[in-house]
């Protein structure tokens, strides 16, 4: 954490005062953040000249075990207003930091959003990425019950917004999660809404009518679940067009990202062939709540603005489950929906991830769209 004294600069979107800005004071804002961030900067390097990481290891409840969490921000700046503090969690399979902060083309999301002014934080939870591995998996699969179910997941979440907020000096900050993310984040928010500024939900899970391309493998669910490099890409592609598979992931970007993810795992990787391991929690969770007809929580009970974004050839959460989910946010403030063409689950890292992230910064960089101007 920074010894130097709080900074007293503007953020994009913000005057001196902390009030909004004109829409086109805004734009010009947001535009020269982005070329900040963006600005020459080789491929595969994130601007880390303009960019300040930190990185933070929280105690979990089981002793040894540490929560993973990195943070980018502006260099020289430690003060955000909470509209601008953004925590994002991630879905059943992959973390969080070799996803949301893989530079894809010089730049990651986190880059991006942390370019526009935002103080940007990420978790890896417990049996995921840089995060500890907790006993379980140490011992066979078998010997153990799923860990890390979406209760565990948002207590995980809380104890992080609960260091954030404490941090900055502030009461509440952006959420963001993708996938079984959006259960984690939906659960927390749904229980916490007074921690809560506004929530992306980035491809929601909800009540399945059509076969999961998640599995925990034959047999009883044991505590963790392996994935092969090939089963990876075969999933990731799954629901896209033939002509169209060739054009949607660029150049080196899968490669990439699957070096990066597997590498967080060295038992996994010392297997042959190379697997990444992943808690069944979420499986778990799947079987005995979404694919059996019954909600983990209420939408309802979120109180906050929503976006949700989704993409058309997402065959892991499609259409009808994002939409139906839409329908059930009644008490948000003001709540949009955006669909992506030629996109899949992991739109984030395609070609149209630029698409995804301008529509992620305008949803958390608006003026309230009800308020009189």
């Amino acid at each position: 954490m920074s010894d130097r004294p709080p900074q007293t600069q503007p953020h994009p979107g913000r005057d001196r005062q902390g009030r909004g800005l004109p829409r086109r004071q805004l734009i010009g804002a947001l535009a020269a953040g982005v070329a900040a961030a963006a600005s020459p900067s080789p491929a595969g390097a994130a601007p880390s000249s303009r960019l300040q990481t930190e990185e933070f290891r929280l105690p979990w409840s089981e002793p040894g075990v540490d929560i993973y969490v990195r943070n980018k921000h502006p260099a020289g700046t430690d003060r955000f207003p909470g509209d601008r503090i953004l925590l994002y969690v991630h879905g059943s399979t992959y973390p969080a930091s070799t996803a949301f902060d893989l530079p894809l083309g010089g730049i990651s999301a986190m880059d991006y959003l942390a370019g526009l002014g935002f103080d940007v934080y990420l978790v890896d939870l417990p049996g995921y990425g840089l995060s500890g591995r907790p006993a379980a998996m140490s011992a066979p699969a078998a010997d153990n019950p799923p860990f890390m179910r979406t209760p565990d997941a948002a207590k995980v979440v809380g104890q992080v917004v609960d260091f954030i907020t404490k941090r900055r000096g502030v009461d509440k900050i952006d959420l963001m999660g993708w996938s079984w993310g959006t259960s984690t984040m939906g659960l927390y928010t749904s229980t916490h809404n007074d921690k809560v500024n506004r929530l992306v939900l980035y491809a929601p899970q909800w009540l399945s009518r059509t076969p999961t391309l998640m599995g925990g493998g034959s047999g009883p669910l044991g505590a963790y679940r392996s994935v092969s490099r090939d089963s990876a890409k075969a999933r990731w592609l799954t629901g896209v067009p033939e002509d169209k598979k060739a054009d949607l992931i660029p150049p080196g970007w899968f490669d990439q990202w699957a070096d990066a993810t597997f590498a967080t795992d060295p038992v996994g990787a010392r297997q042959a062939p190379p697997v990444l391991r992943a808690p069944n929690g979420t499986v778990a969770d799947k079987d005995a709540f979404w694919a059996a007809g019954k909600p983990l929580y209420d939408p309802g009970d979120i109180r906050v603005p929503v976006l949700i974004i989704h993409a058309e050839w997402d065959a892991d959460l499609p259409s009808y489950q994002a939409q139906e989910y839409f329908a059930k946010l009644t008490h948000a403030p003001y709540k949009r929906f955006v669909e992506l063409g030629e996109g899949t689950h992991t739109v984030i890292m395609e070609k149209n991830r630029m698409q995804f992230l301008r529509e992620v910064a305008a949803f958390l960089t608006e003026a309230d769209p009800q308020a009189l101007n």
